[in-house]
């Protein structure tokens, strides 16, 4: 972790401070601290006046206003009488050094009480056909899909040296443009790609991804390399002594690592402390985020798959903007440690493709328990590509599809011809607004350091919408009220498991009636994939237009399914049906 100074040396410390030589009391101080310029106001008063009851009664009563309750005169005078222990309190608790891994000591886990969960485990078959012919072009290589360089490495046709060879090119001439890497471990790589095509002469394969290249997002550890987790306050960090849990895994299963994609600042958006990371299929707008680089690398055909990581969104929007295959698996499938916490009970880690079927390869190999992270569950994964899709009882909200896109509806429609059982389904109402509170609760405190020694102002995005001023306002919803939003999230739960009770998956618009928001707070999986094209206007990071040109691109469109807790495989499976339908996959952008 990088130093950032001596802990109470930040705003709110400087406030504190100067309040005692001042000559307000504690009191007062702690009401400052509270309530921001209301407090601030009071303190002046009480200088100016000397009516420190009414001073602070004021200020108080401005809390109130803030905090959305409501005090007699008389309980504010005996509230104010306790204030002083709750100062020290939280005076010490601020002083005690707090390291993004420290997670709290409540730990999410998705699984309902009294409810029985099956092993999805056993025998896997990627129906990976090794006497597929390879192009010799080498941008037909590039850009297809990992199973199949997969087949041809396994078959002796490619080797992964070649292969990494034709990503550094690419990369080095492709991601300035994009801003999708934060470094490039060229000579690392060509050394592990060498170390895997000896392996295999030697016979000694690890799987379907060995000598595959990858890109990782820059919020895990790979060791020898930074991570910045894209933010100016860590950009400084030195290099990694050790491997994360999803480094290390791919290493074991012969993947070659590339470098670190970029990441927008603290997991939030396309802006990193470098630049904007671009959508390859149109540089006139970022690619969303946060996980900006994977989607961005691996759209334009710079690796075999990458990394990236969900709280809400991040994994699904930049899917959906470049037009990658994105899986955010079941919360706990996949180990965190060694990556940036944003929030302990909703982060997620899942593989951004270019195929379905790339999806079920990556996740095999990072899948597993992990005891050194508090999140991780154990549950296998195993997943047949030559599995029957007919039958499946797939359900939809007719409400979704009143005004949705024609590309929603293929994609729906391309469903139905692979066979499957449609079942209509009211999904509940999702209290998206105030779940959203308990994520920036959880952020604010993991990066607690940023605000109260005022390292903020060092962030790149400084938009309303961004994290610097987001933390600041988070502080005014008390503790009691994000008690509350778990227990309707623990609702939600229930109602979620109902529904998807019903089906065996759900297919819809990737933002259909607050199931992104929904099912990350729940826990289920939900896979992105490319339903066609559109021309549309450049458009910024939350999908309003980005100038008034009115020029149009033609950029990729996303539609989504998703599946029960730990059933990946089944939407994966249903997911390549679609893909072999709509036959929109395998388009490339058009970089030069």
């Amino acid at each position: 972790m990088l130093d950032l100074g001596a802990p109470g040396h930040g705003a709110a410390a400087r406030t504190r401070e100067d309040g005692m030589r001042k000559g307000a009391t504690r009191r007062d101080v702690f009401a400052t601290a509270v309530i921001g310029a209301a407090g601030l106001a009071a303190c002046s008063r009480v200088q100016e006046t000397g009516d420190e009851a009414n001073a602070l009664g004021e200020a108080a009563e401005a809390a109130e206003r803030v905090l959305g309750v409501e005090f007699t005169a008389a309980e504010r005078e005996q509230l104010l009488s306790g204030f002083e222990d709750q100062l020290n309190a939280v005076a010490a608790l601020r002083d005690i050094e707090k390291p993004n891994d420290l997670a709290p000591a409540q730990v999410f886990d998705p699984r309902l009480p009294g409810v029985a969960y099956s092993d999805i485990g056993g025998p896997t078959n990627f129906a990976i056909d090794e006497n597929d012919a390879m192009s010799g072009d080498d941008d037909d290589i590039a850009f297809a899909p990992a199973w199949r360089q997969a087949a041809w490495i396994q078959s002796g046709a490619l080797t992964s040296r070649r292969l990494t060879d034709i990503y550094l090119a690419s990369i080095e001439r492709l991601s300035p443009p994009l801003e999708c890497f934060f470094t490039v471990a060229s000579e690392k790589a060509r050394a592990e790609a060498d170390a895997r095509d000896a392996d295999r002469a030697a016979g000694a394969s690890r799987g379907p991804l060995h000598g595959l290249p990858y890109g990782l997002k820059d919020l895990f550890d790979a060791q020898g390399l930074p991570t910045t987790w894209g933010a100016k306050p860590y950009s400084a960090r030195p290099p990694a002594a050790d491997d994360s849990a999803v480094a290390a895994r791919l290493r074991d299963a012969g993947a070659v690592l590339l470098g670190k994609t970029t990441c927008g600042a603290i997991a939030y958006g396309d802006i990193w402390f470098g630049g904007v990371t671009r959508n390859p299929f149109n540089l006139n707008e970022g690619s969303s985020g946060s996980s900006a680089g994977s989607a961005s690398a691996t759209a334009a055909g710079l690796m075999s798959f990458s990394i990236g990581t969900e709280t809400l969104g991040s994994i699904v929007s930049p899917s959906h903007r470049c037009g990658t295959t994105g899986l955010r698996p079941t919360f706990g499938r996949v180990s965190r440690r060694g990556g940036m916490a944003l929030c302990w009970s909703l982060d997620k880690v899942g593989p951004i493709c270019r195929s379905a079927r790339d999806t079920a390869l990556v996740l095999r190999a990072i899948n597993g328990h992990d005891p050194r992270d508090a999140g991780s569950l154990d549950r296998g994964f195993a997943y047949d590509g030559r599995l029957d899709v007919r039958g499946l009882r797939v359900g939809y909200d007719p409400r979704w599809y009143e005004d949705a896109d024609p590309l929603d509806v293929a994609a729906r429609d391309a469903a139905q011809d692979a066979g499957v059982d449609f079942v209509e389904v009211a999904m509940p109402d999702v209290p998206g607004s105030q779940l959203v509170l308990a994520l920036v609760v959880e952020a604010a405190a993991a990066f607690e350091e940023l605000t109260l020694k005022n390292l903020d102002d060092d962030m790149v995005w400084q938009e309303d919408n961004a994290w610097p001023n987001s933390f600041r306002q988070i502080r005014y919803v008390s503790a009691v009220d994000y008690v509350q939003i778990d227990r309707i999230r623990r609702r939600l739960m229930g109602e979620m498991h109902a529904a998807f009770s019903q089906v065996d998956a759900l297919i819809g618009p990737n933002f259909a009636g607050g199931m992104l928001t929904a099912t990350n707070f729940t826990g289920q999986p939900q896979l992105t994939f490319r339903a066609g094209f559109r021309d549309r206007e450049a458009v910024t990071l939350f999908g309003r237009p980005k100038d008034e040109s009115g020029a149009t691109f033609r950029t990729p469109y996303n539609s989504s399914l998703w599946a029960p807790l730990f059933a990946e495989a089944r939407i994966v499976r249903l997911a390549e049906e679609i893909e072999a339908r709509l036959k929109v996959a395998h388009e490339r952008p058009t970089l030069t």
